[in-house]
C-alpha cells in the first residue's frame, strides 16, 4: 500500500513517520506539513519526498496517515476519503459532532477504509485485556483514570493550541472512552460532569447494558502522580487493564496492519471512523454538560 503522511509535528516525527517508513507493508510515499522546511526535514530523515501541495500527494498514494489537529485532520480526512484514499486518523477525530459526522459520512460514500489510532487498543496486552474482558460481561461498574502531566512538565505537546483549549476531556477522555465502550456498552447518558483543578474533569457515563462508569481525566497532574488506569467490576470479580509496554511506534505499526487488513478484506475495524464518531458525540455531550451543570444529557 502506497501511504503518505499529512503533519511535522512532534506526533508525526516521533510516531507515525518511523512506524510507516519501518513498515514492510507500506511505500511510503512522501509527506506534507503545513510547514515546508519542517516538511523537507523530515522528508530528508526519512528517505522519502516532501510535497508542496496535499492534493499532489493524494494523486500519488492509496492511504494517507494524518498527524495534524483535530480541526484540520477532518477537514483534509473529507478531502482524502472522497479521493479514494484510506485512512489512518488519530484521536480525537474531530472536536465537533458535525466534523466528525462529515469525516464518518465521507468514508461511508466512498467505501474507503478508516482507522483511528486510540493507542491503548492497538497494544498488544492492553488489546488483549480487553477482548477478554468484553467476551466475560456481567460488569457492574467501570473507573477509569487518564493522568497526564503534559502541562506541567517538558512535554513537546504542550503548547499545542487546540490541546490548551480543549484540554483533557479532548485529548485522553478518547483513550478512556476506547477502553470502556467495547467492555461496557455505548454510552447512553452523560448523568453528571463536573470540573476539578486545572483542566481536570470527572464524568459519570450511564452505558446501554446497564452499567455505570466513571472518569476522571487530566493533562495538569504532577508528573509524580501521571498516570492511567481501568478497574471493572462485575461478576467475574475485580480486574485492572495492564500496562501497555509497546511504545507509540509498534502500536501504531498494529494500526497499520488494521488499515490494511480492512482495505483488503472490506471489513470495517472496530476503531473505524464511526467509532471515532461515536467517541466525539460523547465528550460533545460531556462538554454540554460542564457548561450547564445538573443537566444530563
Amino acid at each position: 500500500m502506497r501511504i503518505g503522511l499529512l503533519g511535522t509535528g512532534p506526533w508525526a516525527q516521533g510516531a507515525h513517520a518511523p512506524a510507516l517508513s519501518g513498515h514492510d507493508g507500506l511505500d511510503f510515499v512522501g509527506l506534507w506539513g503545513r510547514r515546508p522546511d519542517a516538511a523537507k526535514e523530515l522528508a530528508e530523515r526519512h528517505g522519502t519526498r516532501a510535497y508542496d501541495e496535499v492534493d499532489a500527494l493524494l494523486a500519488d498514494v492509496d492511504a494517507v496517515a494524518i498527524a495534524l489537529p483535530p480541526a484540520v485532520q477532518a477537514e483534509l480526512a473529507v478531502r482524502a476519503a472522497l479521493a479514494g484514499r484510506h485512512l489512518l486518523l488519530d484521536k480525537p477525530l474531530a472536536t465537533t459532532v458535525e466534523q466528525g459526522r462529515a469525516v464518518a459520512d465521507a468514508v461511508q460514500e466512498a467505501g474507503v477504509a478508516s482507522v483511528v489510532f486510540f493507542t491503548t487498543r492497538f497494544q498488544s496486552a492492553p488489546a488483549a485485556w480487553i477482548d477478554q474482558q468484553a467476551s466475560v460481561g456481567g460488569w457492574f461498574t467501570g473507573r477509569a483514570q487518564w493522568l497526564g502531566s503534559v502541562f506541567t512538565s517538558d512535554s513537546p505537546f504542550a503548547a499545542s493550541p487546540w490541546r490548551q483549549q480543549k484540554g483533557a476531556l479532548w485529548d485522553v477522555g478518547p483513550h478512556a472512552l476506547s477502553v470502556l465502550l467495547p467492555v461496557l456498552g455505548d454510552v447512553r447518558r452523560v448523568a453528571a460532569a463536573a470540573r476539578g483543578l486545572k483542566d481536570t474533569v470527572h464524568l459519570v457515563l450511564e452505558h446501554t447494558g446497564g452499567a455505570t462508569s466513571t472518569l476522571t481525566l487530566t493533562l495538569s497532574a504532577p508528573p509524580a502522580a501521571a498516570g492511567a488506569g481501568v478497574e471493572l467490576r462485575g461478576e467475574a470479580g475485580v480486574t485492572h487493564l495492564p500496562d501497555g509496554t509497546d511504545g507509540a511506534v509498534t502500536a501504531l505499526a498494529r494500526a497499520a496492519d488494521a488499515l490494511l487488513d480492512a482495505a483488503g478484506t472490506g471489513r470495517p475495524h472496530p476503531c473505524d471512523a464511526a467509532f471515532g464518531l461515536r467517541v466525539t458525540e460523547i465528550l460533545a455531550s460531556a462538554e454540554a454538560v460542564l457548561e450547564a451543570p445538573g443537566t444530563g444529557v
